[in-house]
């Protein structure tokens, strides 16, 4: 069963989603999914292979941009960004609670300008707390106002 959180318009994250989860994204209208787990992270987990498979035949979009638990680097944060900048739809991140999902958006927007304060609110709104960023989202948004 899904657990999509709406966190902006362009943007929901979710915990582990499963192949007939994607119906439900469709309906949402995403376009793209972002997969931010590893494979075989844990035991039973599904294979992104699989989801990858439901979502061509849906006619969404698939990336795979794996966040391991010890943390978030500058290639994974300019993949989301890429994505973002070239997708004309929501999007839909996963991993196992949505939380590397969140936090991967929230960076991704501190490093696009966006105001940090606005990013902890819609983060919030979605039930996700990026207080443990709050110094790199303050930094990367900082540099990108020059």
């Amino acid at each position: 069963m899904s657990d999509f959180r709406k966190v902006t318009d362009g943007f929901y994250a979710s915990p582990q989603i499963q192949p007939d989860d994607v119906a439900t994204a469709k309906a949402l209208g995403i376009t793209l999914i972002v997969n931010n787990r590893p494979e075989g992270e844990e035991p039973g987990q599904p294979d992104g292979a699989a989801i990858e498979a439901a979502a061509a035949e849906a006619g969404i979009g698939y990336l795979a941009i794996p966040i391991t638990p010890g943390g978030f680097g500058p290639a994974e944060v300019e993949a989301l960004q890429a994505a973002i900048d070239a997708n004309d739809g929501p999007i839909l991140g996963f991993c196992r609670s949505g939380t590397r999902s969140t936090f991967l958006w929230s960076l991704a927007q501190a490093a696009a300008g966006r105001d940090p304060s606005e990013i902890a609110a819609l983060a919030m709104g979605a039930g996700y707390d990026v207080t443990p960023l709050g110094p790199t989202i303050e930094a990367l948004a900082a540099r990108a106002r020059g």
